[in-house]
């Protein structure tokens, strides 16, 4: 729960995600990546080539930052029950339709956005998860991407991410 008093008393910004990791607290999940890598650098999340590692930088800041408010907006509507405006709920369709086809393009060649599975990775399947979920799906012509969420997915830390977020939706909705 964003809200969550534990979460409040965590993080300034009042929302998931917060690494609680002894008595150190890392918020934002660019931050907590970050502090991951260089606590725990195997398997690396981020590239050694500096312009690959910009590259992947750039997509996780976009997971973040651009596909995210359009994933809130379908939240509000669908899960918080919010009369959202329904053609905010549509234009948030279309830009989410929008990234799924560039970053399809940007796949082209590679089985993970920055060569090997990353920040990149993570941060852009979960809210391509979450958009699916909410009525936005990877369109079925981006067969780049499809692939690229099939293998994501099917990640054993990734699948446990997915799964727990599902039991907590189903715990969410049936209250």
């Amino acid at each position: 729960m964003p809200h969550h008093p534990d979460v409040v008393a965590s993080n300034p910004k009042r929302q998931v995600p917060v690494l609680v990791d002894g008595d150190l607290v890392v918020y934002d999940s660019t931050l907590i990546f970050e502090y991951l890598e260089e606590r725990v650098p195997e398997p690396a999340l981020y590239p050694s080539e500096p312009a690959e590692r910009a590259r992947c930088r750039q997509q996780e800041a976009a997971a973040d930052e651009i596909w995210f408010p359009h994933v809130w907006t379908l939240i509000e509507a669908r899960v918080y029950g919010r009369s959202t405006d329904p053609s905010a709920v549509a234009s948030a369709k279309s830009a989410l339709e929008e990234l799924h086809r560039g970053f399809d393009r940007r796949l082209e060649g590679r089985d993970y956005f920055c060569g090997s599975f990353s920040v990149a990775d993570i941060g852009t399947f979960i809210m391509s998860y979450a958009a699916a979920t909410l009525g936005a799906p990877v369109p079925e012509d981006l067969s780049r991407m499809r692939a690229w969420g099939k293998r994501v997915g099917a990640r054993p830390a990734v699948r446990r991410v997915i799964d727990d977020m599902n039991e907590a939706a189903a715990r969410g909705l049936a209250a």
